[in-house]
């Protein structure tokens, strides 16, 4: 899989035209392969900075992110992208946690960051991030969303 993949890299460089900076977009979104948030979003190269992690959380990095993101590179607008059947839906973060630490000696210094209900996390994504100010100014007016793995919709999530 890596040898094809840096194929890929090899015929990408080939045909390689630069992007164009000035996005005013960024998505944070799950992480998960069933998710094609440029395809979803119809998003082009260049059209917005996707940020990705385990469960689309807000961890302190994304957020690190998304300051930069608009103060330093214009961004105006952010979309959080929760989905269904995640699997961080079903973690405990303690259970996890536990098993870490058993499994290596060491318990993680961060939060798994595992929740029940998918909306009812979003909303409170949006209200955390809204309350980010004046880190992240757009947060105030993020919206957020849940994409059905099963039919591959699209609905928002209000606060």
């Amino acid at each position: 899989m890596a040898q094809d993949v840096l194929a890929n890299a090899e015929d990408h460089a080939a045909d390689f035209r630069p992007v164009a900076a000035g996005a005013r977009l960024a998505v944070v979104a799950c992480m998960d392969n069933r998710l094609d948030v440029t395809r979803l979003l119809g998003l082009a190269n260049g059209d917005a900075f996707v940020i990705r992690n385990a469960g689309g959380i807000l961890t302190e990095d994304v957020r690190r992110s998304l300051a930069i993101a608009q103060h330093a590179l214009g961004v105006s607008e952010i979309i959080l992208i929760h989905h269904t059947d995640c699997g961080m839906s079903h973690l405990d973060d303690r259970v996890f946690a536990d098993r870490l630490a058993a499994e290596t000696g060491q318990r993680p210094a961060w939060r798994p960051g595992g929740f029940t209900d998918p909306a009812q996390d979003l909303r409170e994504e949006l209200t955390a991030l809204a309350a980010d100010h004046p880190h992240i100014p757009a947060g105030a007016e993020a919206r957020g969303f849940i994409y059905d793995v099963g039919d591959g919709t699209l609905a928002e999530v209000a606060r």
